[in-house]
């Protein structure tokens, strides 16, 4: 039987104490995994972890892929398809609010699981469906599922992660989005003219399926989570055989971690402990953020097309910003692990406020207009990986999960205000000038949020980061 100990005080050697405890007695959690090297066991948790979150970004953009097929198939117009797309969006919203609470008191791995088997199953359901308000449904019920995969992933990610380069795996397990919808791009142009939209359902509903079985066989709970709430010992304790072979682990040692555990609602303590202003900037930026991403993602071909380019010139912007999203993820999580978050966002959603302005400007020419648009995304979407990682980093174990979907929850609200707004303002007849320098004001408060964030008078200053040269959490 193993002993639990969630003590920040007590005195330690490498894994474990001095006194009257052998160093054998005794074993610090986040120690034994910050002192190896990412081995073959970590790689493969991280590697499934990111495939769940590829698939997790498909199937959020299943419905953008197939729309047209849809409205072809069925002699419906553009309009009718808005309050689908809405609906997968609030599905969303309310599966990261909601799941997020369950994984930090059931555990992120159960609600993993069951979580990709729902909308596995949605999407496999999806295409016996005949009318646009079934369609709605049951992409309501789909996102449901799909708002839990990113909290949970990141929580797994960042846990099993030493932390002189967490911020780099964990960047890199949740650009899997981005990869994700990239990929939903290619294979729907390959699938749908051979096998109808209906087939673009089935290959995110069977992938998925397959993921969720690796899942239940292959990654185990949260080693923090099982201690923190003491169970599943026996498994943590084969964990960190595989992290670190040489370990001695026997039946009196007490595993021990600085974290106290909270019995409250966790919403709730995401105010408490001098979490509120943290949190509520936090929710800030994200909303910000996802309001920039999912406007841009939405109406920059329509707008290029709009304005005179060809099909394949809009979409050829589209997808440069994506692969400007998946750059900027590659680029900055080293670096956001050397220097910390502050010295990196805030200066990349400065440049995000510029390029964003200089989209709508007239005369641009299409090289420039490439150049542009991918510089965009390399700050905007590249940037919301490093934004999720840093609520993950830091909200204490028992409120991870919590932490990470309520900021995703509030930013999924921008990520559905973002193309309404935008669709009004086109509405109007706003130039395309007024148009994206007013998308590009979001990206400006989302760096003065930052720099809020770092100060904190009066009182110790939370700081965001993780290096070898820095404290633990550092900015």
């Amino acid at each position: 039987m193993f002993n639990i100990q969630n003590d920040a005080t007590l005195p330690s050697s490498r894994f474990g104490v001095t006194g009257e405890l052998r160093p054998d007695d005794v074993i610090d959690i986040p120690a034994v995994i910050d002192a190896k090297p990412v081995g073959a066991f970590q790689a493969w948790v991280l590697v499934l972890l990111g495939l769940t979150v590829i698939i997790d970004g498909f199937d959020v953009q299943a419905m953008g892929f197939v729309a047209p097929a849809i409205i072809e198939a069925w002699g419906v117009d553009k309009a009718s398809l808005g309050p689908v797309f809405g609906a997968g969006l609030l599905g969303m919203l309310l599966g990261s609010l909601l799941f997020s609470l369950l994984a930090d008191r059931l555990g992120r791995r159960p609600v993993l699981i069951w979580a990709t088997l729902a909308f596995a199953l949605c999407m496999l359901a999806t295409p016996f469906v005949t009318t646009i308000e079934d369609l709605r449904w049951i992409r309501l019920l789909t996102g449901f599922g799909l708002g839990a995969i990113m909290p949970n992933a990141m929580a797994l990610a960042g846990e099993f992660s030493p932390k002189r380069n967490r911020v780099t795996l964990m960047m890199l397990v949740s650009c899997g989005f981005t990869i994700g919808a990239v990929l939903g791009g290619i294979i729907s142009a390959a699938l749908i003219p051979i096998w109808g939209w209906q087939s673009i359902f089935v290959v995110g509903g069977v992938i998925p399926l397959l993921l969720a079985i690796a899942i239940f066989a292959q990654i185990p709970e949260s080693l923090l989570f099982s201690v923190l709430h003491g169970k599943g010992l026996d498994q943590v304790a084969a964990c960190l055989r595989r992290i670190d072979p040489a370990l001695v682990v026997t039946a009196n040692t007490r595993f021990i971690m600085s974290e106290p555990d909270h019995k409250s609602v966790p919403v709730v303590e995401l105010f408490r402990g001098g979490r509120a202003r943290t949190t509520l900037l936090l929710w800030i930026i994200n909303f910000m953020n996802l309001l920039n991403l999912y406007f841009l993602s939405n109406w920059l071909p329509t707008i290029a097309k709009s304005a005179g380019f060809s099909t394949s010139t809009a979409v050829l912007l589209g997808t440069a910003l994506q692969i400007g999203g998946v750059a900027g993820t590659l680029l900055m999580g080293p670096i956001i692990d050397r220097i910390g978050f502050l010295k990196v966002l805030v200066p990349v959603f400065l440049v995000a406020t510029v390029t964003i302005a200089t989209i709508g400007q007239p005369g641009l020419s299409l090289a420039m207009l490439v150049m542009v648009v991918s510089i965009t995304g390399l700050c905007i979407v590249g940037g919301q990986p490093a934004v999720n990682a840093m609520a993950a980093i830091y909200y204490p174990t028992a409120l991870r999960s919590t932490g990470v979907g309520w900021s995703l929850g509030v930013g999924r609200i921008g990520s559905i205000l973002g193309p309404v707004i935008g669709g009004e303002l086109i509405r109007m007849n706003w130039s395309n000038a007024d148009l994206f320098f007013a998308v590009a004001m979001p990206a400006a408060v989302s760096s003065l949020m930052l720099i809020l964030l770092a100060w904190k008078p009066r009182i110790r200053r939370i700081r965001f980061g993780q290096s070898q040269r820095q404290a633990p959490g550092s900015f």
